[in-house]
């Protein structure tokens, strides 16, 4: 069974920065596709970013690009979202999850497989 513990967030200003990490155990993390998404409220979760089993391809959801960065250590089995420029609709829960039955990125929260407990990113205007 795979678990996915999350870390990092918190409140931050328009304009700051944080990193979340998720650290997988429990499986072969260089053998998942992994992905980070969010949720505001009264909203469906949304696609942010998701890297590849090796981290040679990441894929971004189009308002994070250029601002987020999605990476992993599978080393560390251990996957990252660094946020900068952060903006107030950047606002809400954020999840990991991972993919392990594909070997490519996927954008659908659907064909994820497991998921992380959420942590709350909130930025003030």
């Amino acid at each position: 069974q795979v678990q996915l513990v999350q870390s990092g967030g918190g409140l931050v200003q328009a304009g700051g920065s944080l990193r979340l990490s998720c650290a997988a155990s429990g499986g072969a993390f260089n053998r998942y596709v992994m992905g980070w998404f969010r949720q505001a409220p009264g909203k469906e979760r949304e696609f942010v970013a998701a890297i590849s089993r090796s981290g040679g391809s990441t894929s971004y959801e189009d308002s994070v690009k250029g601002r987020f960065t999605i990476s992993r250590d599978n080393a560390k089995n251990t996957v990252y979202l660094q946020m900068n420029s952060l903006k107030p609709e950047d606002t809400a829960v954020y999840y990991c999850a991972a993919e392990v039955q594909r070997m490519a990125v996927t954008t659908y929260p659907s064909e994820y497989d497991y998921w992380g407990q959420g942590t709350q990113v909130t930025v003030s205007s």
